[in-house]
């Protein structure tokens, strides 16, 4: 078996080979370390890669298998973790410059419930500063880029983790979702994530928008989201909000088809303005559901104004992250991330208990209507992938990522389960995908209803990254000074209407433009300086 079919393999896949004795873990670990080699350097998906830790693990797992004792049907199947959670000797930045590099001593319950089902842990995936908005980039590791075309975002903020499950650089990917950050890159990445049920997957420690934070998958098909459920979604009491009541086999109703099922299709929720190509392609993905079986009802669902609810909520704990620092810290934090906060300053105990009010009322809601219909189907997102370095799609007239995300931050007022399935591309090749929303403990019947779609019309994923051809030219250190990381050397820097030149010392760039001038010259243009390096 060579490590290109290893690569490209489910968890259900690689259980198989790893039975009938075909493959092992160490083999499909390898492969999974030799993707990332490969491509992690175009996408920047992982900030840390542990390839003593996972060959060790592997070589664990295989033992197992060979003695015919796996610990579980995970075993051996290579998985990464999102960086805002904590595994022992692992780091958690958070993609923070106020945060330590040094090792976690404890793991956090996905963690600690992945590591004792054999899983391999292969490392960490990108996110932004303490996973404050719906892109990816930080002031430590830079931007994570969209595979499809590696100019663009991939959405966030469990953006490395889709990229990572994209490009199948491991397996099983596990993220966080707070107001739409596992579903709004799946959809940018054209693969399945979802956000399981509010305290079905445990937490801890719990992040400042605690009741609004749901952990899950990120993967390439429906049964390996199952079976990572299956094994992260268990009680933990160390999380204060964790329930019981998980399903035993999260995948039990995998096969079950579409029959019998209700779908209530509202397009727009009442709300905004969705990209005609994106409507387009969930209308006709509406149409393959119906084919399918469930009866389809075009809705008007009308939530009214959410985003004030989310907003107080979400600025509230960007203000609890900015006060927890010091003074010198805050002037480390994401200027955006501090800019929330500020907001939330201008708010009062009486705006958050409106705010908690009008979230009940909500939830009551859309509780009620999954009585008539088992399934909300949306759009996932209202945009298709825009360009890096920008929160927003540039000229939108936009100024927060909830205004292009409409579709997702409901469910988590709601703590409903929801999950992005992608369902196409733009005519320019980006994917498209839609959102099935369920009710409370309802998850099993949504990713049924996500697995008799995908089933019927298959995903694609790309093959490698792809980078526009004036990016491929370029060298490695000017891709990564692009994408905002590091650079090894000291550009020369003109300050923008002035003569005078000056060395700077090597340094992350945010909201950077790089563009190819001649041979060998670039010019980067980053807030008012401008770099010419050789």
């Amino acid at each position: 078996m060579s490590d290109t079919d290893l690569g490209n393999m489910d968890a259900g896949q690689l259980k198989a080979l790893y039975e009938a004795g075909r493959a092992s873990p160490r083999e499909a670990t390898r492969a999974a370390l030799e993707r990332i080699e490969r491509f992690n350097g175009a996408v920047n998906a992982y900030v840390f890669v542990d390839h003593e830790g996972a060959e060790a693990a592997a070589a664990a797992s295989e033992r197992r298998w060979q003695q015919g004792r796996p610990l579980s049907e995970i075993d051996g199947i290579p998985v990464s973790l999102k960086d805002l959670t904590e595994a022992a000797g692992m780091p958690a930045s958070k993609g923070s410059l106020t945060r330590s590099s040094e090792p976690c001593r404890h793991d956090a319950p996905p963690a600690r419930m992945l590591r004792e089902a054999g899983a391999v842990f292969l490392g960490k995936t990108n996110t932004p500063e303490f996973g404050w908005k719906a892109i990816t980039d930080n002031q430590v590791f830079g931007a994570t880029a969209n595979p499809w075309d590696t100019r663009l975002t991939p959405g966030g903020s469990s953006g490395g983790a889709a990229v990572a499950a994209a490009l199948n650089m491991g397996v099983l990917h596990q993220g966080g979702d707070s107001g739409g950050s596992i579903r709004i890159p799946a959809a940018f990445t054209g693969t399945f994530g979802f956000k399981p049920t509010f305290g079905w997957v445990p937490e801890w420690p719990r992040s400042k928008a605690a009741t609004l934070s749901h952990l899950g998958p990120l993967t390439r098909t429906v049964p390996d989201a199952a079976r990572m459920l299956n094994v992260m979604g268990r009680y933990d009491y160390r999380d204060p909000y964790a329930l019981r009541g998980q399903p035993d086999d999260w995948g039990q109703d995998l096969e079950r088809g579409l029959d019998g099922l209700t779908i209530a299709f509202a397009p727009t929720l009442g709300r905004g303005v969705v990209d005609p190509e994106i409507a387009h392609g969930v209308e006709q993905a509406a149409r393959h559901l119906a084919s399918l079986g469930a009866v389809v009802e075009e809705v008007e669902l009308d939530l009214g104004s959410p985003i004030e609810v989310f907003n107080t909520i979400w600025f509230t704990a960007s203000l609890a992250v900015y006060r927890e620092h010091d003074e010198r810290d805050r002037q480390r934090l994401d200027p955006g991330m501090v800019a929330d906060a500020m907001r939330a300053e201008r708010m009062s105990a009486l705006d958050m208990f409106y705010a908690i009010e009008a979230r009940a009322r909500l939830t009551e809601r859309l509780e009620h209507f999954n009585q008539r219909y088992h399934l909300v189907m949306t759009p996932s997102v209202a945009v298709p992938p825009f360009p890096l370095h920008h929160d927003v799609p540039p000229g939108s007239g936009m100024r927060d990522w909830e205004e292009w995300s409409p579709f997702s931050y409901p469910f988590n007022l709601s703590q409903q389960p929801a999950a992005s399935v992608p369902c196409g591309f733009t005519r320019a090749g980006l994917p498209i995908g839609f959102q099935l929303a369920g009710g409370k403990h309802d998850d099993v019947r949504v990713l049924r209803a996500a697995h008799a779609y995908l089933g019927a019309y298959p995903p694609r994923f790309p093959e490698t990254p792809r980078v526009p051809a004036q990016l491929a030219a370029w060298p490695e250190w000017a891709g990564a000074l692009w994408r905002g990381g590091r650079v090894p050397f000291k550009p020369r820097c003109q300050r923008l209407g002035r003569q005078r030149r000056a060395k700077v010392e090597p340094q992350r760039l945010a909201d950077t433009e790089l563009t190819y001038q001649s041979e060998g010259w670039f010019i980067v243009y980053a807030r008012q300086y401008r770099f010419d390096v050789q």
